[in-house]
């Protein structure tokens, strides 16, 4: 819009910077402003394309676009001879229009040469700079340049083009595989077109989904509904029979977790709002109820965490098959589990996460509570009448009502036994700095409101 609107109403820029990830249509967008410049019906944010001006940019001949690739040409010297002839006034069109491709390969030196040609351009030359890394332009030559950062094109605008392209051409094709080639353009149009020319040849003609998954080596579905089938049942077994077949397909174990990871996020989005199911709705929503929501985000973090450490691992097939042992190890935490301490015979503590989903079992009003020792690890006592039952030491917690520090201290204790008719807390060592008087008497307190 900002072109359109420069174009249309005569305040141009001398120059201009197109920034973006490969394929997505730098040096396109940049033809068409030299066209849009040059046109024979005047400067226009709509150019003919049937003048002279306008076909001869469309065939790479036209005389006032001098197009530069800065990859092969750094040297300062070429940047010179090229900035040379910049003062000469057009000889064919209406502006003197430099195209340069990659800018950011060019050397410091060649960078100040242009530098000064930017600083004070003629008012018949425009420069168009396109390149996939701005990060390496020097300041001075972005502070000069109208920048237009181009986004990758989604995978719906990519797949639309390439129905296009096929309907045109009358080459046969299904969906499954037009998304496919989208997915794997990975939002470069350029890239998409080029396994697109590749699926047609490897199809003879034909474009279906299974060519295009054997020529991209894509994972076939069957392996992800495995795993799914296999997390919602928890069944070891059926995940490494799945990751096994897999191995005997030569397919990339990375692309299988990548492969589960979309799958996840799709049954995610069914579970926000089933209209959002997509293709495979069926399916996705099956899934969608056979696995809790609390378990889809689990799967998805553990994977996602899991492909960062994917690299470190002995092998691929080792790491993959550890990844999805995890997602069946671990489970999100419910209210009432709390991550405990518990000391063993030896004193030497150990971690362990307990869970608590017994009802409270409140005892009968209880007795003087016995003095609290003053040691270190802390053992406090709570009078409990003898033989009454102790509800669960993580329920109790988390219905006392604590705040603060006296909840870490209360979380961070253990209920030992029953023992004289009285609650044996301890708190282990490591957090004795938790432990104080005060909030060892705000604990009893508690303690005893809840116990009635």
């Amino acid at each position: 819009q900002p072109l359109v609107n420069a174009l249309d109403h005569g305040r141009l820029h001398h120059a201009f910077l197109f920034t973006g990830t490969r394929g997505v249509g730098k040096t396109t967008i940049a033809r068409i402003l030299a066209k849009s410049l040059n046109c024979e019906t005047g400067v226009t944010s709509k150019p003919c394309g049937q003048c002279s001006a306008c076909k001869e940019v469309d065939e790479g001949r036209f005389v006032d676009l001098i197009e530069v690739d800065a990859a092969s040409r750094t040297k300062v010297d070429d940047t010179r001879d090229l900035l040379d002839n910049v003062q000469y006034a057009p000889t064919r069109g209406r502006y003197k229009v430099y195209l340069i491709d990659e800018v950011h390969m060019l050397s410091t030196h060649s960078f100040n040469a242009l530098l000064k040609t930017l600083e004070e351009p003629p008012p018949h030359v425009k420069f168009l700079l396109a390149t996939t890394d701005p990060q390496k332009l020097p300041v001075t030559v972005l502070s000069r340049c109208l920048q237009f950062n181009l986004k990758r094109l989604p995978v719906e605008q990519i797949a639309a083009q390439i129905q296009k392209i096929l309907d045109a051409e009358g080459n046969a094709h299904d969906a499954g595989s037009i998304k496919l080639l989208a997915r794997a353009a990975d939002g470069s149009m350029r890239d998409g077109l080029s396994l697109l020319d590749q699926a047609i040849a490897y199809g003879g003609g034909q474009v279906n989904e299974p060519e295009v998954r054997a020529m991209l080596g894509t994972i076939d579905q069957n392996f992800i509904e495995q795993l799914l089938q296999g997390l919602e049942a928890g069944d070891v077994g059926a995940l490494l029979k799945a990751v096994t077949e897999a191995t005997e397909f030569g397919l990339d174990y990375e692309a299988l977790l990548k492969e589960l990871l979309l799958m996840l996020h799709r049954i995610a989005l069914a579970q926000a709002d089933p209209a959002l199911a997509g293709e495979a709705g069926e399916s996705i929503l099956a899934h969608a109820h056979a696995i809790s929501p609390q378990d889809v985000q689990l799967y998805y973090q553990i994977g996602v965490t899991g492909s960062r450490d994917l690299p470190f691992a002995p092998d691929p097939r080792s790491g993959l098959e550890m990844i999805l042992l995890r997602m069946v190890a671990f489970r999100p935490a419910e209210a009432g589990e709390v991550r405990t301490s518990i000391p063993t015979a030896t004193a030497t503590p150990t971690r362990t996460v307990t869970t608590a989903t017994a009802p409270r079992t409140p005892p009968p009003v209880a007795a003087k509570p016995a003095p609290i020792p003053a040691v270190t690890p802390a053992v406090a006592t709570v009078a409990q009448t003898p033989g009454a039952p102790a509800a669960k030491w993580s329920e109790v917690v988390t219905q006392l009502g604590l705040a603060g520090l006296v909840r870490e201290l209360a979380n961070n204790t253990t209920l030992e036994s029953p023992d004289n008719g009285a609650m044996v807390l301890v708190l282990e060592e490591s957090h004795g700095k938790l432990f104080n008087k005060e909030r060892e008497a705000e604990l009893k307190q508690a303690l005893e409101k809840y116990y009635g």
